[in-house]
């Protein structure tokens, strides 16, 4: 059976809870808000702590800590974690700067340890078919793409909250949108070229960081393209989107969260055969990615046994991050003073 220690009892916390209680043993939790910790730990029978290095240092036969804090802990949590021996499961984005990110892969390497990273949305049937796609050469030499992320998170998203701050939120694409700039590097590969403009329109007495973004990008393999992105979608979310044009097909991956197949087009007359549209993470009264955390657990058994698994490689999640942070710094902040 697989032990493991929960750290961040928050909501995506609590969705990891139930999922190792189906696949081992959740033996210890941690939580800065003691309540929350208690009540998590009695649920599940599991030890509480109210600090990583006490949960360290009391539990040895925890083989795998999960990581669900604010981003902008998560290089710490990791890195302790990992000089402690433990493997590691950390929800996106992997940290907030690129530095960070190399300080987790040196430290993994040399404590012989292993980094997974919840990336669950490179499941999703629409994203699988598409990278089949790109896999099989089926359209040909990629001209352009363009990837729309149309959500909506009101004020109430960041009272009281680490969200929205530069420290620990870091900004739309590390917390909303990290996802489409994973699958970004996952379909097309590095980026060469970046200019962008962000503001803050809506929010500005909730967010130190942007609400909508536009960005050119160009791709080493030559491809061009535009990420659109805002959390200001009336009411609620609209779209999140990616589409390709390649030189023989075109395929637009579409709906709310990037589960559906809007419509496909290939020389060589390419179909998705999709199944009903999975829904998404609901958090009340905001709805989040895909829950395909599920099948992040299944793929994370057979790497914890040693057999072949489809989770990302830490080297991905480490490029994500060194993509974002370069929007960010090539972007322009046009909010108001």
């Amino acid at each position: 059976m697989f032990t493991f220690a929960l750290i961040g009892c928050g909501r995506i916390g609590t969705r990891h809870a139930e999922l190792i209680a189906k696949i081992g043993k959740l033996a210890a939790v941690c939580d800065t808000d003691a309540a929350r910790c208690d009540l998590l730990a009695r649920k599940y029978g599991a030890a509480p702590f109210n600090s990583l290095d006490d949960l360290l240092q009391a539990s040895p036969e925890i083989k795998i800590i999960c990581i669900c804090t604010p981003n902008g802990m998560h290089a710490e949590h990791c890195i302790k974690s990992l000089q402690n021996g433990r493997d590691v499961l950390c929800e996106k984005p992997l940290c907030l700067t690129t530095s960070a990110a190399w300080s987790i892969m040196d430290t993994a390497h040399f404590f012989r340890r292993k980094v997974y990273i919840v990336k669950q949305n490179r499941f999703n049937e629409a994203v699988v078919f598409a990278k089949k796609l790109l896999t099989e050469n089926a359209m040909g030499r990629i001209l352009s793409f363009e990837i729309n992320c149309f959500w909506n998170r009101p004020a109430e998203y960041y009272d009281g909250s680490w969200r929205g701050t530069v420290d620990n939120d870091g900004g739309l694409l590390y917390t909303q949108f990290s996802h489409f700039i994973d699958l970004l590097y996952w379909f097309l590969g590095d980026v060469v070229f970046v200019q962008g403009i962000k503001i803050n329109n809506q929010l500005r007495n909730h967010l130190q960081i942007e609400d909508t973004g536009a960005v050119l990008l160009q791709m080493k393999n030559g491809a061009t393209g535009s990420i659109n992105y805002t959390i200001n979608s009336y009411e609620n979310n609209k779209e999140g989107s990616f589409t390709i044009f390649g030189e023989s097909g075109t395929v637009k991956i579409g709906g709310e969260y990037l589960n559906s197949i809007e419509w496909v087009h290939t020389r060589d007359g390419s179909n998705f055969q999709g199944s009903v549209r999975p829904k998404p993470n609901d958090y009340g009264f905001y709805t989040g990615s895909m829950s395909n955390h599920h099948l992040v657990y299944d793929e994370l058994v057979k790497a914890l046994q040693g057999e072949p698994h489809q989770l990302p490689q830490l080297a991905d999640a480490v490029k994500t991050v060194e993509i974002i942070e370069k929007i960010y710094a090539h972007s322009t902040d046009l909010s108001p003073v």
